[in-house]
């Protein structure tokens, strides 16, 4: 039992990292969203805060967050392939996700998170 309860204790720290939603979408002008980079939040929640983290801080991904997107892939479209073709242990998503959903993350993470 001694055991089992340090084992528990990091199980519930982890867990408890990894919840909640990712940031929110800022409201543009008109009191709105943009709905491109709502999308992109949902592809987000679902595909990548699982390895990169809720906000982009990192994890079993790299950051994302603080510019770190930005300064890795200064050309969007570069993102963009990476996310598509996948890279290192990051897999492709180009089977999962439509290239507008491919487009509507790369511009999340650039934007909202980066």
């Amino acid at each position: 039992m001694r055991r089992l309860v340090p084992g528990i204790l990091v199980v519930g720290v982890l867990l408890g990292s990894c919840a909640g939603d990712p940031p929110e979408v800022p409201l543009g002008p008109d009191g709105q969203p943009d709905p491109v980079l709502a999308d992109g939040r949902a592809v987000y929640a679902k595909h990548c805060a699982a390895c990169h983290g809720r906000s982009g801080g990192g994890g079993q991904g790299p950051r994302l967050d603080g510019g770190a997107v930005v300064e890795a892939y200064p050309e969007f479209d570069d993102q963009v392939a990476v996310v598509a073709d996948g890279s290192g242990t990051m897999p492709s998503f180009v089977e999962r996700l439509t290239d507008r959903q491919i487009a509507a993350v790369t511009r999340y993470t650039r934007e909202v998170l980066g």
